[in-house]
C-alpha cells in the first residue's frame, strides 16, 4: 500500500516524504518545490496546512521563510516508520521483493531511517534474512548510497545461519536484534523470538 492511497493530497505525500527522509533538515520554501516538483501555491498551502496541524514549524531569516518538522510531533516517529516503508530503499526493497528472491525478513535500523551516524563496529543498516539475489540487492542499494551521499551498511544472511547465530547468542545478531528497527518484511515477533 502506497502512501498517496492514506493521504489524499500527492503535493502533501511529497512534502512529507522530503521531510521525514531527511530528518532534523530545515528547507527554504523554494527549496522544498525544486524538491517535490510541484506548483509554489501548491507547496505554500501544503506547508500552512501542515503547520496548522502541529507537525511543522517556520522560522523567518531574513526575507526568506524556513519550515522544519517537529520531533515533538505525537506521530513523528510513526510518520517516519511510514516514510521509510513506502519510499527509497524500504520501498524499493517491498516493492522488488519477488526480483529479490525469497526473502523472510527485511528491516531497516532505526539509527539509519533517523539519519543518525554509526555508532561504529558493527552498525548495520539493513538486514536481510533468505535467499537473496545478491545482485538485485546491490543495485538496490547503490542507487540509495548515491542518493543519500551516504553509504550504507548492510547484511544478508540465510534463514539457516540466522537461527543458528541468534541460537548461539552471536554479539553480532544480538546488538541487531536490542537495537531499534523497522520491519519492511516479516514479522518482528517471529524475528526477536
Amino acid at each position: 500500500m502506497l502512501l498517496e492511497e492514506l493521504v489524499i493530497s500527492r503535493v502533501r505525500v511529497k512534502v512529507l516524504t522530503l521531510f521525514l527522509a531527511n530528518p532534523g533538515k530545515i528547507y527554504h520554501v523554494r527549496d522544498i518545490v525544486r524538491k517535490v516538483d510541484e506548483e509554489i501555491n501548491a507547496v505554500r498551502r501544503e506547508l500552512a496546512h501542515l503547520e496548522k496541524a502541529g507537525m511543522l514549524t517556520k522560522e523567518q531569516r531574513a526575507n526568506r521563510l524556513f519550515y522544519a518538522f517537529r520531533k515533538d510531533y505525537p506521530l513523528y516517529y510513526e510518520l517516519m516508520e511510514l516514510i521509510a516503508k513506502t519510499s527509497g530503499l524500504g520501498w524499493d526493497i517491498v516493492k522488488n521483493k519477488a526480483k529479490l528472491g525469497k526473502i523472510k525478513f527485511a528491516m531497516m535500523s532505526g539509527r539509519y531511517i533517523r539519519g543518525l551516524p554509526h555508532k561504529g563496529g558493527n552498525d548495520v543498516d539493513i538486514l536481510i534474512v533468505g535467499s537473496v539475489v545478491l545482485a538485485e540487492l546491490g543495485q538496490l542499494v547503490k542507487n540509495e548510497e548515491v542518493k543519500r551521499e551516504r553509504e550504507l551498511n548492510y547484511t544478508v544472511m540465510t534463514e539457516e545461519e540466522f537461527a543458528f547465530r541468534k541460537r548461539r547468542r552471536d554479539p553480532f545478531v544480538l546488538e541487531i536484534l536490542s537495537s531499534s528497527r523497522i520491519m519492511l518484511i516479516g514479522d518482528e515477533e517471529e524475528l526477536v523470538n
